[in-house]
């Protein structure tokens, strides 16, 4: 990223979200004031922003240049022209509250996880993914690690991944994932997924893994987070954490893009294995269902 040009407007305010965990506890006051009130900070000198946020113009310069920018007149800038472009909604989504009726869930669930979505997509660089993807493609194995909500998103990723005829796996336990990294070489890809990039189940596999010569590929919220300093590929999903919906929960859709996004462009990649896999898989299945049918009717 450029440091005098910034984030773009598309993806400002998915870049705010995403380092904010990384912030000082000032910094992130800042930067949450942009997040609720994009269009007030725009419209504000850094007298006036450093008197609404409670903290100093120093504070306020020093988090412009966190979020990529030369300064604070540089953030106004695209500031205005994000709140130009979006939608107010777009820009401060309404969270759910405890008396919402469903109708309004649906509406504000689906919001969030389009916004993810949208963030997400604004940050992936098409040369990163690339990168991504040939490995992957010529990969000898592929190892996923994550945990919780995101130890689903690794287990997708292996998956996917056996459908066209890869060898991918997918650790969610601590110990099985220490013990697989412990057996890669160079030619292998070790995948991390952690919203936060600080997830020790995840790091740890990860260093053992980069260690022993294999290429890191991070999926983090977080782009400044361990997980993304030991990585040699960092693809960063995106994801806003609400009472009812934890950061976690909140950024699997994204980071389930990302793994599709993979394995599309791996599928490409090497497409007449991938299509011979796909036909195989799905003929095996075909027959499999179609087998049990036959035995529900005669049982």
């Amino acid at each position: 990223m450029n440091e005098h040009e910034g984030p773009t407007p598309v993806n400002l305010v998915a870049t705010v979200r995403a380092v904010l965990p990384s912030l000082t506890p000032a910094a992130q006051s800042v930067a949450r004031l942009i997040l609720d009130d994009p269009a007030m900070v725009a419209g504000s000198t850094i007298t006036e922003f450093s008197a609404a946020s409670g903290t100093s113009e120093a504070t306020i310069v020093r988090t412009a240049r966190a979020l990529g920018f030369a300064g604070y007149s540089q953030l106004r800038f695209a500031l205005a022209a994000a709140v130009a472009r979006a939608k107010p909604e777009r820009l401060v989504p309404g969270d759910l509250g405890p008396d919402d009726p469903l109708t309004d869930v649906i509406a504000k669930v689906t919001r969030a996880e389009s916004e993810a979505l949208a963030d997400t997509a604004a940050q992936l660089a098409p040369d990163r993914l690339a990168a991504v993807v040939e490995a992957v493609a010529t990969a000898r194995r592929v190892d996923a690690y994550g945990v919780g909500a995101s130890g689903l998103v690794a287990v997708d990723m292996a998956q996917k991944l056996m459908r066209i005829g890869l060898p991918g796996h997918s650790f969610t336990d601590a110990h099985l994932a220490l013990t697989s990294a412990a057996l890669v070489r160079a030619g292998d890809v070790a995948v991390g997924v952690s919203c936060t990039g600080e997830t020790p189940d995840v790091l740890g596999p990860m260093r053992v893994a980069s260690s022993a010569g294999a290429t890191t590929v991070a999926i983090t919220n977080n782009p400044r987070s361990s997980l993304a300093e030991l990585a040699d590929h960092v693809l960063v999903s995106a994801g806003r954490e609400t009472a009812f919906r934890p950061g976690a929960l909140a950024s699997r859709i994204s980071q389930l893009l990302i793994v599709d996004c993979i394995f599309v462009g791996v599928a490409q990649r090497t497409f007449d294995t991938s299509d011979s896999a796909l036909r195989a898989t799905r003929d095996a299945l075909d027959g499999y269902l179609e087998d049990s049918r036959r035995r529900t009717k005669a049982g």
